[in-house]
């Protein structure tokens, strides 16, 4: 096997940010400093590799030097600490509103996933995959965003990344 180091195709200051997140969380739930295997920081790299299309847990988790599990649950830590961030739909439905936006666009895309086991009961009693997308006939996780229309004059690019949903 040949170590190799990578560059991350996003700003620093992007991965400070999840790293300040991910700190924050940590304090609230009072971990005690130097307890966990990785920083705030190296946390963020990872979550954003994962947010980047390198879906490979078990292979985070190596190139990290952590287990298959703590590379799962710091993963899902940093999802759910970005996913406090964002407003609920009556919240960015107003946001849009006050902006006077006449429309908004929502729009979404499927990520694969490796965990397939899970069960739920569908709208006629009966068991099926909880992560299984008939449409798409794959286990996936269905991710939506909602952003504001173009403007037009280059405008849209830098008013989506501000984003509705922030």
């Amino acid at each position: 096997m040949i170590a190799h180091r990578a560059t991350l195709d996003v700003s620093r200051a992007l991965v400070q940010y999840v790293a300040r997140l991910l700190h924050e969380e940590r304090r609230l739930r009072g971990t005690p400093k130097g307890s966990r295997v990785l920083s705030p920081f190296r946390q963020a790299v990872m979550v954003v590799r994962w947010f980047r299309g390198e879906h490979d847990v078990p292979k985070l988790g190596r190139d990290h030097r952590v287990s298959r599990a703590t590379a799962y649950r710091y993963i899902h830590e940093g999802i759910e600490v970005l996913a406090a961030q964002a407003p609920d739909l009556s919240q960015a439905i107003e946001r849009a509103h006050a902006e006077g936006l006449a429309y908004v666009i929502l729009d979404g895309t499927l990520i694969s996933i490796d965990r397939c086991a899970e069960q739920t009961v569908s709208v006629k009693g009966e068991p099926i995959d909880a992560w299984y997308s008939g449409k798409a006939h794959q286990h996936a996780g269905n991710l939506q965003a909602l952003s504001a229309p173009d403007a037009g004059g280059g405008r849209s690019c830098s008013r989506c990344h501000r984003g509705l949903l922030r």
